[in-house]
């Protein structure tokens, strides 16, 4: 990236269409205080902005933790839970971003950690990874980032109620069985789990990717199922009214692979 020295608490990597936002800070189990959340804030920009950049991949530095969520040591100097507008690691309060990001959980993943994933469209985890929301135990819920509305959402009532009401730990098998990750891999694998889930994405026209995005995540809002299909999706919208979208059926009419360009 041509920003790339710019970063002291994350780095980013460009592949082709796809961006690595890797969290480097392992000395501390990549747990975040307020300068890294600024960071990640802006390689959030730095992916939202770019029309060439079709899938984000998030991981931690090492193979000990992704992200075990707030840096205590910094909190016990400032005092204050602050985060900028893009919300805990700059992601979990981002409703305008379509593009999908993919989560790569390298290690232990707490409190915020879980937060980030629950932020995330996808997640592979590595074969040692352990997930918690641990904040009931030192008398805290886990208010940062909206796990708890996430996760209300995104699994089964009884395994959020179970992560979330007992602060324990449970294995990436488990997170796996609960909906919380998609994928398990083997030990130093998750970036390459990622990496390969992200090329299946790169398969699919950009813009159909955004647009069924949008239209899943918006239409949990309305209040019944005919009222979702009444609403309008912009993102949807746009990609009817795209090249792509006459460039996949006439690919499929002539036997060969599309050439998506995003518009």
């Amino acid at each position: 990236m041509t920003d790339a020295d710019s970063f002291g608490y994350c780095r980013l990597d460009r592949d082709g269409a796809v961006l690595t936002i890797t969290i480097t800070r392992p000395e501390v189990l990549n747990s975040l205080h307020l300068p890294a959340h600024v960071e990640l804030e802006r390689a959030f920009d730095v992916y939202a902005a770019d029309p060439e950049l079709r899938v984000a991949i998030i991981t931690g530095a090492g193979d000990r933790a992704f992200c075990v969520g707030t840096d205590l040591k910094s909190l016990a100097v400032t005092g204050n839970y602050e985060y900028p507008p893009g919300g805990f690691a700059g992601i979990t309060t981002r409703f305008d971003l379509w593009k999908p990001v993919i989560a790569a959980v390298n290690g232990l993943c707490l409190g915020g950690g879980v937060e980030i994933v629950a932020a995330c469209d996808l997640a592979v985890a590595a074969e040692h990874a352990e997930f918690a929301l641990p904040e009931p135990r030192v008398g805290l819920a886990a208010l940062g980032g909206g796990a708890l509305q996430r996760l209300a959402r995104q699994m089964p009532m009884k395994d959020a109620m179970w992560l979330v009401l007992t602060g324990s730990r449970i294995a990436a098998a488990e997170a796996l069985r609960m909906s919380l990750v998609n994928a398990v891999v083997p030990r130093g694998d998750a970036l390459a789990g990622a990496q390969a889930l992200a090329r299946e994405l790169l398969a699919c026209a950009p813009l159909a990717l955004e647009a069924s995005k949008q239209v899943m995540l918006q239409s949990v809002a309305e209040p019944d199922l005919a009222a979702a299909m009444r609403r309008r999706y912009p993102a949807a919208e746009r990609m009817l009214a795209s090249e792509d979208a006459l460039e996949g059926p006439r690919a499929f009419a002539e036997k060969r692979k599309p050439q998506w360009q995003g518009r």
